[in-house]
C-alpha cells in the first residue's frame, strides 16, 4: 500500500502511560510528511522530466534514424551518380575513338588515293618522256634525211631546174 503526506499527518497512536509526548510525534509526523511531501513533488518533477527527456530521446534517435536513411540514401545516389558518369565517359570515348578510326581510315584512303595518282603521273611521265624521245628521234632522222640528200635526188633536183 502506498503512503501519503495526508496518511502520515492523520495517523493516530494510542495512548498509553508513560508513552511518547504527543506534541513530539505530532510535531515529527508533520514533519515527515512535510519532507515526504516534498520527495513525492520532486518524484512528480523527476517523472514529468523523465518523460520530456524521453520524448526527447525519441525524437533525436528518429532524427538519426533518419539521417542514417539519408546518408544511404545520398551514398547511393552518388555511387548511382560516379556509375552513370563512368557510362557517359565511355560512350565519350567509345564515341571519340570511332571518330579518331574514321578519321585515320579517312587519312589513309586519302594517302592511297594520292599515292595511286603520284603512280599514274610517274607512268604518264615516263610516257610522255618515251613519246618524246621517240619523237624527237623521228625528227632527227627527218633532219638527217633532208641534210643528206641521196645521188637520186640531186639528179632530180638538177634535172628539173634545167627544165
Amino acid at each position: 500500500m502506498k503512503m501519503t503526506p495526508l496518511d502520515i499527518r492523520q495517523k493516530r497512536f494510542e495512548v498509553s502511560l508513560r508513552g511518547y509526548s504527543k506534541k513530539e510525534v505530532e510535531a515529527f509526523l508533520e514533519l515527515t510528511a512535510g519532507e515526504f511531501e516534498e520527495v513525492v513533488r520532486e518524484n512528480i518533477s523527476l517523472k514529468e522530466e523523465l518523460k520530456r527527456t524521453l520524448t526527447r530521446l525519441e525524437q533525436h534517435v528518429e532524427r538519426e534514424k533518419t539521417l542514417q536513411e539519408t546518408m544511404v540514401t545520398a551514398q547511393r545516389i552518388s555511387e548511382e551518380v560516379k556509375a552513370q558518369a563512368r557510362k557517359e565517359s565511355e560512350v565519350i570515348i567509345a564515341e571519340a575513338e570511332l571518330q579518331a578510326e574514321k578519321i585515320v581510315a579517312g587519312a589513309n584512303a586519302r594517302l592511297v588515293e594520292l599515292v595511286k595518282d603520284l603512280n599514274e603521273l610517274k607512268r604518264q611521265k615516263v610516257q610522255f618522256e618515251a613519246q618524246l624521245a621517240t619523237l624527237i628521234d623521228s625528227h632527227k632522222k627527218l633532219l638527217e634525211t633532208f641534210r643528206t640528200p641521196e645521188r637520186g635526188d640531186v639528179a632530180f633536183l638538177v634535172k628539173k631546174s634545167g627544165e
